[in-house]
């Protein structure tokens, strides 16, 4: 991390801004994502929006986590160049710095509206006696997705005021939020404060939250619950924790630790970090598979959409009034399953 564009670089950052097979891999691996993250989102996106009624809570979370997923897709383009061009930044200070913030809004606004849905699931199956149905907890839904933006947005105004491009003169090339600058925040205790929020706030407390959501889900269901109804939210549970472990942690990690070493110890983990970061973005090709498991709606509107049988083993019809969640105190005496 640097001050100004006047200080040279270590070593091992300027051998991995040398590294074009590492760079092309990480390129491929984005082209990948944008061939399948795009049309399965937009698909997704189709369905929940268009096809998809009422708009319950959990379909009005769904539809919030397919938007973050096709923004960021939107951006990975100029990712692909900028990684198979040799970390070179073409396209101006202002569209590094959108592409940044499009990054890890994506990661932060995914994490935030994965716990939103597990703690819904937790209301509906844990607590049924809690969990009403009606247009207010609609309206609350709407109004928890503009916060979540609105918080993530606000813990990354840094990187929107900041130009986070770097000229490597030894390399002819220039980076984009490859070298972070000391000078983005004006002291230690506002790094900490950055640092804080990102990892514990946007991070670590929303992942402590989903898993005791998960956890009580599993507890319950063990109890009461079908043997559709622990299968389908075994392999819900899995997946969401697989995206959080996969995709979330390793980035948030060695973000933390890459920072840390570039302020204290002018050192840095740069391969990690890009690594990482590449991972971060596998979340936007999985959550389809989340709305599949999540939601009977989706299910049988995708099934119809492709021509297949529009009913399976646990998805049976289900009254408005109990369409919010997997469960309610009436579906699980009932054997009914899901929204």
């Amino acid at each position: 991390m640097t001050g100004n564009n006047s200080i040279p670089l270590d070593e091992a950052t300027l051998q991995m801004f040398a590294n074009k097979a590492a760079s092309h891999a990480v390129s491929v691996l984005y082209v990948i994502v944008t061939l399948i993250s795009l049309p399965a989102n937009g698909f997704s996106l189709w369905l929940l929006a268009f096809r998809t009624s009422p708009k319950t809570s959990s379909i009005i979370f769904m539809i919030n986590l397919t938007i973050t997923d096709l923004a960021v897709g939107v951006v990975l383009p100029f990712q692909i160049v900028y990684q198979s061009t040799g970390y070179n930044w073409n396209f101006g200070s202002g569209m590094c710095s959108l592409m940044t913030v499009m990054f890890y809004s994506n990661m932060y606004c995914s994490i935030l509206t994965m716990t939103a849905i597990s703690v819904n699931r937790y209301l509906g199956i844990v607590r049924p006696m809690q969990f009403k149905e009606s247009k207010c907890r609609r309206g609350w839904a709407v109004v928890g997705c503009i916060l979540m933006w609105a918080t993530v947005l606000l813990a990354l105004f840094p990187l929107q005021k900041t130009d986070l491009t770097y000229k490597v003169a030894a390399l002819n090339i220039t980076t984009c939020f490859d070298v972070l600058k000391k000078s983005m925040l004006p002291n230690i205790a506002h790094w900490a404060l950055f640092l804080f929020t990102l990892f514990v706030i946007l991070f670590l407390i929303p992942f402590v939250i989903t898993v005791f959501c998960y956890i009580s889900i599993i507890k319950k269901l063990i109890i009461k619950g079908t043997t559709v109804q622990k299968r389908r939210s075994l392999h819900m549970a899995f997946l969401v924790l697989l995206v959080f472990v996969l995709c979330f942690a390793p980035n948030n990690i060695i973000l933390l630790a890459h920072i840390v070493r570039r302020l204290f110890f002018d050192g840095s983990f740069y391969m990690q970090y890009k690594l990482t970061l590449s991972l971060s973005c596998i979340n936007s090709c999985l959550d389809p598979f989340i709305y599949y498991l999540a939601s009977k709606d989706f299910r049988r509107n995708l099934r119809g959409a492709l021509g297949m049988q529009t009913s399976s083993s646990g998805d049976h019809p289900m009254s408005d009034q109990h369409r919010e969640s997997f469960f309610s105190a009436r579906s699980l005496s009932q054997g009914h399953a899901e929204e």
